[in-house]
């Protein structure tokens, strides 16, 4: 890996907190005073908005719209004050300034549809539960079951029924464990189907958007149910089923150790293409990494790392297939 040395440390502690700004405004969190925050920075060196202008052009360049930033006429206080007002419908606010138009063009772009998957979309943003990038997080829901999100993983509880609890996974991979036998069935919904257990302990993975995206449904202990277009299959420990809006695969066994490794904290690659270790990465990593060739794609790599170490992959990547690599801002690594 080369690596560019010729900058010195100010200027790349400036770039990190440029490319922190552009994130926070471009996401539409920021609140009122962290746009101020922001203002300022950029005003107090012209060294930090020449790396703004830089950390802004990596975003637009992948494809966000962000013009709503660029003028210095906005009220920014008082737009967010007023779009987060209206955004109460949803119970989430969208705090972009700027007018009708561009905010439209960023809701569009940037919101529904994040550019290359690298913020969560609106319905991930009105989940009941959410997970950000390299997070994980245990929750209870309903008095007996116990639930393990993993990163960027959003789940929403849907009405019950007089014999279901039902929560819908919107994307990304949760555990759900069950094994005490309540007064209701549990079913999880994910793309064109559901899992359905009284009592038992199973891991469903839905982490592509699209109608190509499979649903991965494993089971860990006791029975789960799987329902797709009028088709089931049951599920018993160490067995796992995938399914799409085409169909179901037929029923195979699994390692339970191997496929709960993520529940440790621990992400493992068995011969794993690198466009697979790519998109697995991406899910645990900060910014995104993109594969420029398609001659990498198909190569294979071996590897065991703890979440926290994705930047290792990344070293270890670069010596298994000879990678090069090349670090822009926002986190953002091409790989070719």
């Amino acid at each position: 890996m080369t690596k560019d040395n010729s900058r010195g440390a100010d200027l790349r502690r400036i770039e990190s907190q440029a490319v922190v700004w552009a994130q926070k405004l471009a996401s539409g969190e920021a609140r009122a005073d962290e746009i101020e925050a922001a203002k300022h920075w950029r005003a107090d060196d012209p060294a930090h908005e020449t790396a703004f202008a830089a950390a802004q052009a990596v975003w637009r360049d992948l494809g966000a719209a962000r013009d709503v930033l660029h003028d210095p006429g906005t009220d920014y206080a008082t737009a967010l004050d007023a779009l987060g007002r209206r955004r109460k419908t949803v119970s989430r606010r969208l705090v972009l300034g700027g007018g009708a138009a561009a905010v439209a063009t960023v809701a569009a772009y940037g919101i529904v549809r994040p550019p290359l998957g690298m913020w969560p979309s609106l319905s991930q943003l009105n989940a009941d539960f959410r997970t950000a990038t390299g997070e994980q997080r245990n929750v209870t829901f309903a008095g007996d079951i116990a639930i393990n999100l993993n990163t960027q993983t959003s789940l929403a509880i849907c009405q019950a029924t007089p014999a279901e609890n039902r929560i819908e996974l919107i994307t990304g991979e949760a555990s759900f464990d069950m094994t005490q036998r309540g007064t209701r069935m549990l079913a999880v919904l994910a793309g064109a189907g559901q899992a359905v257990t009284d009592a038992g302990r199973f891991d469903i993975r839905y982490t592509t958007d699209g109608d190509r995206s499979p649903v991965t449904v494993t089971c860990f202990d006791g029975r789960v149910r799987v329902e797709q277009g009028g088709a089931s299959a049951e599920l018993r420990t160490g067995q796992r089923i995938r399914y799409t809006d085409a169909g179901m695969s037929d029923i195979a066994a699994v390692d339970p150790v191997a496929e709960s490794n993520w529940q440790r904290g621990i992400v493992e690659f068995r011969n794993t293409p690198v466009v697979e270790v790519v998109e697995e990465i991406n899910r645990y990593r900060p910014g995104r990494i993109i594969l420029m060739s398609a001659t990498l794609a198909h190569r294979q790599i071996n590897g065991r790392f703890r979440v926290g170490e994705m930047d290792e992959v990344l070293v270890q990547l670069q010596q298994a297939v000879d990678a090069k690599l090349r670090y822009l801002p926002g986190g953002v690594v091409l790989l070719s």
